[in-house]
């Protein structure tokens, strides 16, 4: 195992903010000292050697269609008592409880982060609000799908142009690539965020105006990458259909209904935001209208419920057997104590390929964080660089790195068993290598044991000492298993819900708000006078 670095990144020593710090830090525990001796304890212990939570747990904990496998993980009951000792000590149990409730958790914007209510069964929603959308969702997405919509001159719509950036794109996108095998009628559903022009002109190639549909997704209806692409969008609708007819043609998701309408929306085609969901939590609001076109209301509301069972598993397990927070502790045992500063997560699917991309935004930009939320200085690291893409890819490119590099990186290997293609030959290969590299990862090669095959291939000493050591791989690195019978819209819903509460549970452990993301809004401020400067703009 890696050694510890110094993590101390307090650089205000006014005695105020020392003792701000002391009250937040989960570093002033004695838990967190206990940690780093344990580290030091173990390092140079095998994964084999030192694990025994199948000892205590059983291999895997299930949880909402998923099972997950921990036992090839560099902790054992000592060190994993210790982690749950930290996270009872930060308030974990209260703090899930105010999450799902709906109280302020957010507290530098004021707001809760109440998205689990958007996944309550309808027997059980209480928010008129979310019912009354979620039914506007489903009529929205019924009549396109059922050719009861209809653009100018009664023509059929065959595409709906998604436009949106963050959370208004990576959510619905992900979840519609992942689940492209259930979109065999009604629109195509295509996903424009760049404000590169590039992006939106190469999908409207081979689009036609009279067709086309154009969802714009902006709480604010002014963000700029969204606003521009929406107006070229609306430009090219109009050099082929009537001013009269664009309302046919767009349909938005906004808080701002005023400005949607004058952009030429129809109010009635306009679905709410609410401030008490999250951009990188709303797939499950109306900005998952997409999907709802893309697979039916019906699959979407399986996703919605995958995602509520998740829910109701992390509000009720205890921490000890609570696949959200033991993620989340494995995630601080290895930034924290072992010195991981990035984390790969690989799905053995083609169609979660997007998987690794979202949850770049839902990890980097909830838990990115240099201050505790009291706003003094964190006291250690908090979120890892996430990477990853499918397998069996990345084994022909980053895996390498994985195996024989100096860097500890935590892998989750995410493993749908079974496809919905007939070619099982491939996905028996697909599972194969998923579980091979987990062997490989874990296990490694012993020098003595490539000394022997080198041998048992006829090459001579002088070649064997050679190559021995660089055909070795030194294995005892971490990675878990998160694996699914199938890729289905449950068990989807449960996987992305796994890992927005896994985040969470984390930002619990190191103090810090997950729910905001202030860091990117002065590029976007500096950006202003720039482009102005570029343009022209700024000469008058």
């Amino acid at each position: 195992m890696h050694n510890q670095s110094n993590n101390s990144l307090v650089t205000d020593f006014s005695c105020e903010n020392i003792m701000r710090n002391v009250k937040a830090s989960p570093t002033n525990t004695p838990h967190w000292q206990k940690l780093t001796e344990l580290h030091t304890q173990y390092q140079s212990k095998s994964i084999e050697q030192l694990n025994d939570l199948t000892a205590k747990h059983g291999q895997c904990v299930d949880a909402a269609g998923l099972s997950v496998d921990l036992s090839r993980n560099f902790v054992n009951q000592e060190i994993l008592d210790e982690l749950v000792a930290l996270a009872k000590t930060q308030g974990m149990a209260e703090k899930i409880q105010q999450l799902i409730a709906g109280e302020e958790v957010n507290n530098t914007e004021a707001r809760a982060a109440h998205h689990t209510a958007l996944r309550l069964p309808d027997s059980a929603q209480t928010r008129a609000d979310v019912s009354e959308t979620q039914q506007k969702i489903k009529a929205l997405a019924e009549n396109l799908r059922n050719k009861s919509w209809r653009g100018s001159n009664d023509t059929e719509i065959t595409d709906v142009v998604n436009i949106g950036i963050g959370g208004s794109d990576l959510g619905p996108r992900m979840v519609c690539n992942a689940l492209s095998s259930m979109a065999t009628q009604g629109p195509r559903v295509h996903f424009v965020a760049n404000i590169d022009p590039r992006d939106l002109e190469t999908v409207l190639q081979g689009l036609t105006p009279a067709s086309t549909l154009i969802l714009i997704s902006s709480k604010s209806f002014n963000t700029t990458e969204t606003l521009e692409n929406a107006l070229s969008a609306r430009s090219w609708l109009l050099e082929a259909i009537p001013q009269n007819d664009l309302s046919k043609h767009v349909i938005a998701v906004s808080s701002n209904v005023e400005k949607a309408v004058a952009f030429g929306v129809d109010a009635d085609n306009i679905l709410p935001m609410w401030d008490w969901v999250g951009g990188r939590y709303s797939l499950w609001s109306a900005i998952g209208l997409p999907i709802a076109i893309a697979i039916g209301y019906k699959g979407f509301r399986e996703l919605l419920d995958g995602a509520h069972a998740m829910d109701e598993h992390f509000a009720t397990a205890p921490i000890e057997s609570n696949l959200p927070c033991l993620l989340a502790l494995l995630e601080v045992w290895y930034v924290n104590f072992c010195n991981a500063h990035s984390s790969a997560v690989l799905p053995y699917s083609h169609e979660l390929g997007l998987f690794p991309d979202y949850l770049q935004q839902l990890t980097m930009e909830s838990n990115g964080k240099q201050v505790h939320k009291d706003g003094s200085p964190v006291s250690s690291r908090t979120c890892p660089t996430i990477w990853g893409s499918a397998g069996t890819i990345g084994q022909h490119s980053f895996h390498q790195l994985l195996h024989q590099g100096t860097e500890l990186i935590p892998v989750d290997f995410i493993l749908p068993l079974h496809s919905h293609s007939d070619e099982q030959n491939k996905q028996a290969h697909l599972v194969a290598n998923c579980l091979a590299q987990s062997k490989a990862l874990t296990e490694g090669k012993s020098e003595a044991a490539a000394t022997q095959e080198l041998a048992d291939s006829g090459l001579s000493d002088s070649a064997i000492a050679e190559l021995a050591s660089h055909k070795s791989s030194p294995g005892n690195r971490p990675n878990t298993i998160i694996a699914m019978d199938k890729l289905t819209p449950s068990n989807l819903g449960a996987l992305v819900a796994l890992y927005e509460h896994k985040v969470y549970a984390a930002s619990v452990v190191w103090d810090i708000n997950a729910f905001d993301q202030w860091g990117v809004e002065l590029g976007k401020q500096l950006s202003t006078p720039i482009f102005a400067a570029l343009t022209g703009a700024d000469s008058a």
